[in-house]
């Protein structure tokens, strides 16, 4: 892919090792992020139904090795709630053997699939379903905190408040520290300072106290095996290569930068293969986290993922004990910041609604409330595609007419079909023609539309064949290019037709 001088000094490594400036930024964002990382982490462990360490050791593999790998800079890859729900049955049901197993293999399908070009179905995300894509996450991620608002001492929220409040004004004064980190620090100094009970990071699960290392899935080599995990794996590797592209699309709109999104594709791929021979759960692009990364801290670089990573094991493993005493208060409210910048409030402003087409407006409500429902952000992506298909398809087919040309010939009639013929706007085709009152000879000049299905071809058929009942003959003129080549291919070979 082409990049432009711009985009390399934006996300070049080496350029930002030699700014102290960038490398502190790309430094405190990784830290930020880590801190983030862990009662997630821990949250989708339960999701899956594993011990808090393998959520943990998947985002710590998971983060550095799509440093490597992959194709987005800035973007954070780790163990996801999407993933989570996929796999939690074949823990259920298996055991955690099957689980890593199931990882492997969703790793090396996304491989696959990022050689067949899989990267290359974004083109056809419209926006509207992107901007449902975007709101729904907002959404979804404000919904994760409200569990951590419920039952809890007033206390909590009077921290939200203020950690809330240091972010809002902090920026305005100075941005030397990223906003987050400041307010996690002080909520936890204070906290621990004045003896305050409130819920913190420990209460969240065990943090594991040594380092991951290779597994060998302990599961039989066979037909059986493949059975019980293909599906999950299929699954995991698709909602996870669709949360990745959407992610890196994303982080390419906020930081006018672009991505190569086949190889973040494969790098997915190989992150979740290493991930599940280190006893990870898998994951895939973590939408909440980078917009930390990206939008809340600044980062531009492949320094802060893997940093992020890195991070994260040192404080699970060597400072665990330090990092228990952080108020859940504190990552709430960062949360609960990510979710309102990442929310397209310009989407819903009555102006943008009242200029934006009806359908349009439909998409991306579809999308948003699929994904509410369903909690499955791939989910709601796929529904949100197919209401613009049918959309996209109800709005061209209205544009295809049949139309009479005045002619000097005898006992003829022409026709002129303008527009573009296919499965939606070809069924009417047949009722636009006088197939009585018409004279023997009729011409059906096609050199305004363009034939693009067997449906329309079968179209044409259907109104040769009934002129030809009543003992008229038919002509078809004006094809060209494709459009001819299909006629000439598939016309009176079609079976059935009125």
């Amino acid at each position: 892919m082409h990049r432009f001088p711009h985009e390399e000094q934006v996300t070049s490594v080496r350029a930002a090792l030699r700014s102290p400036r960038r490398l502190r930024t790309e430094v405190l964002a990784g830290l930020v992020v880590a801190l983030a990382l862990i009662p997630e982490a821990i949250s989708f462990s339960i999701i899956a139904g594993v011990d808090p360490r393998v959520g943990l050791f998947a985002s710590f593999t998971m983060a550095v090795s799509i440093a490597f790998l992959g194709g987005r800079p800035a973007m954070i890859s780790a163990a996801t709630g999407a993933i989570a729900l996929v796999i939690a049955p074949v823990v259920r049901e298996y055991g955690l053997d099957y689980l890593l197993a199931t990882v492997i293999l969703g790793g090396i399908i996304q491989v696959v699939l990022a050689l067949l070009g899989v990267a290359r179905l974004m083109r056809f995300l419209p926006r509207s379903v992107m901007v449902g894509f975007v709101n729904a996450l907002a959404i979804l991620i404000f919904l994760a905190q409200v569990p951590h608002l419920t039952g809890v001492p007033w206390t909590v929220y009077l921290l939200v408040a203020v950690a809330l409040a240091v972010m809002v004004l902090l920026p305005k004064l100075t941005t030397v520290v990223p906003a987050p980190l400041v307010a996690i620090v002080a909520l936890t100094l204070f906290t621990v300072g004045a003896a305050v009970a409130v819920p913190t990071v420990g209460d969240e699960g065990a943090l594991p106290d040594s380092l991951p290392g290779f597994v060998l899935p302990d599961v039989p080599f066979t037909v059986e095996t493949l059975r019980i995990i293909g599906p999950y794996a299929v699954g995991m590797a698709l909602v996870g290569l669709m949360e990745s592209l959407m992610t890196a699309k994303l982080v390419d709109d906020i930081t006018d930068t672009h991505s190569a999104k086949t190889r973040e594709s494969w790098g997915q791929g190989v992150a979740n293969v290493i991930t599940g021979f280190f006893g990870g759960m898998g994951g895939c692009a973590m939408i909440g986290q980078t917009m930390i990364n990206v939008k809340a801290s600044g980062a531009r670089t492949r320094i802060s993922t893997f940093l992020a990573g890195v991070f994260l094991l040192i404080l699970v493993v060597v400072l665990g004990d330090i990092v228990g005493l952080i108020p859940m208060a504190a990552l709430v409210a960062v949360m609960i910041m990510v979710s309102v910048a990442t929310f397209d409030w310009h989407s819903i402003q009555p102006s943008t609604l009242r200029r934006m087409p009806r359908s349009e407006t439909v998409v991306m409500v579809t999308t948003v409330a699929v994904v509410v429902v369903t909690h499955n952000l791939a989910i709601g992506v796929v529904v949100g595609v197919l209401a613009a298909m049918v959309a996209f398809a109800r709005r061209v087919a209205h544009l295809t007419r049949v139309v009479e040309v005045p002619t000097v010939e005898p006992d003829t009639k022409v026709y002129a079909v303008l527009g573009e013929l296919f499965f939606a706007s070809s069924n009417d085709l047949v009722t636009q023609f006088d197939y009585v009152g018409d004279p023997e000879r009729v011409i059906v000049d096609l050199s305004g539309a363009r034939v693009w299905d067997a449906s329309s071809v079968a179209a044409l058929d259907a109104v040769t064949t009934r002129y030809a009942r009543k003992g008229k003959r038919v002509e078809v003129i004006g094809l060209d290019g494709h459009s001819l080549d299909r006629h000439e291919r598939l016309a009176g070979h079609l079976a059935g037709g009125p």
